[in-house]
């Protein structure tokens, strides 16, 4: 035993090939050769750099992957805690993408972690696809009076909406004219479930749809918006006087001041209403908000012209879309993405945009077609062709005419 644990601590050195004097050559080589075997057996439990280096990254994966665990664990608690007892309510492909990660997981490790859902709620919405499947009550054949078909049903409330004085038995017989036969009783269910009131209420109540429909070729607004310009004095607050025919959304720059006084919004009234280039003249209808700084320019519309005023209710632009929805592109697309210095600078901006917004800008509500297209647009044939105004923040796109 001392010769092999000699032999074994020499084996890293010189080769050892004379034997003991003691120990016989037969002995010699069994003690060397246990001694070899020990060495290679205990070489074997010696890691490897790279080894070594794969456990090291392997550990780190795994506490990288605990710490997510634990992140998506605290997140997921937090918004069940902050929904409350409230429904998260899931689409039928959420509920398919759950219940595949859920079976992937097993039901040991799903109720270890935190999630919205359980085995049970997937169980469930297994049993109700289960339920479904044998569900025959959608092929029509439930006992009771056969549904009214939906066309009929919007026929009947296009009807009242389009003719507020048209009572129940009105709309039967309009529906008859069609081929569609269907009781009074009935037209009044559909109406009462819709939250329509009969005729003798409906006529004297106008809907905004119907109201613009019916003065749709001469009908304008007006309103103010505001930029914030430096000047020599410092940063100051200009207003911008705004407006536009519905109809065609054309619109009007009528003015830019600092202060929208009495006098000052009364001569931009005036010239709105010129009788030779007035952008409001002979027009029927104009919408205007509340504003106290619009009192002059609605007082002088009053005196001044027969044209009728629609003094919108407190706090609701949205019923005055149409220019809202021009401001918020001018602004979005050019004054809030520039730094505007002085009055010039702004007047420039305007003219700029006004022009971009008219010629090269399509409209959605205009079937997505140009205000006033030019004779390139539409083409097929010639070189494309980019325009670019304000340093190239507004582009337009067309062909060169050959």
């Amino acid at each position: 035993k001392r010769a092999g644990n000699w032999v074994f601590a020499r084996l890293s050195g010189p080769v050892l090939s004379q034997p003991s004097p003691s120990v016989s050559p037969d002995l010699w080589k069994i003690i060397v050769a246990s001694a070899r075997i020990r060495y290679r057996v205990r070489m074997n439990f010696i890691l490897k750099p790279w080894q070594l280096f794969f456990l090291i990254l392997s550990g780190w994966i795994n506490r990288r992957q605990q710490d997510i665990i634990e992140f998506q664990n605290a997140q997921i608690q937090a918004l069940m805690e902050k929904m409350g007892r409230k429904r998260i309510l899931l689409t039928d492909e959420h509920r398919r993408v759950l219940a595949i990660k859920g079976k992937a997981l097993g039901r040991k490790t799903m109720t270890e972690l935190t999630t919205i859902v359980t085995p049970d709620t997937i169980l469930r919405w297994h049993r109700r696809l289960i339920a479904k499947k044998w569900d025959y009550s959608s092929r029509g054949n439930a006992p009771g009076r056969p549904r009214v078909p939906d066309e009929v049903a919007q026929l009947v409330l296009r009807m009242a909406r389009e003719n507020p004085t048209w009572g129940y038995d009105r709309i039967q017989g309009a529906l008859a004219n069609l081929g569609l036969h269907i009781s009074d009783t009935t037209v009044g269910n559909i109406l009462r479930d819709n939250g329509i009131e009969p005729a003798p209420e409906r006529k004297h109540r106008t809907s905004w749809k119907t109201f613009l429909q019916a003065h749709w070729e001469s009908i304008t607004a007006v309103d103010f918006t505001t930029v914030e310009v430096w000047t020599k004095s410092g940063l100051f607050t200009f207003y911008i006087l705004v407006a536009m025919r519905l109809k065609t959304r054309r619109v009007q720059i009528a003015g830019i001041t600092e202060s929208p006084n009495a006098e000052w919004v009364t001569q931009m009234a005036r010239n709105l209403i010129d009788f030779e280039d007035g952008f409001l003249k002979d027009v029927s209808h104009l919408i205007v908000d509340r504003d106290t700084k619009l009192l002059p320019l609605r007082r002088f519309i009053e005196e001044m012209t027969e044209t009728a005023l629609v003094l919108l209710p407190p706090k609701n632009p949205n019923l005055n879309a149409y220019l809202e929805r021009f401001m918020r592109s001018l602004k979005s697309e050019c004054l809030n993405r520039m730094i505007i210095f002085g009055r010039g600078s702004l007047e420039r901006t305007l003219n700029e945009f006004g022009a971009h917004y008219h010629r090269e800008r399509n409209h959605q509500g205009l079937g997505n077609k140009l205000i006033e297209p030019g004779d390139e647009a539409g083409q097929e044939i010639g070189e494309i062709r980019c325009s670019n105004r304000l340093g190239g923040m507004l582009r337009y796109y067309y062909r060169d005419a050959a």
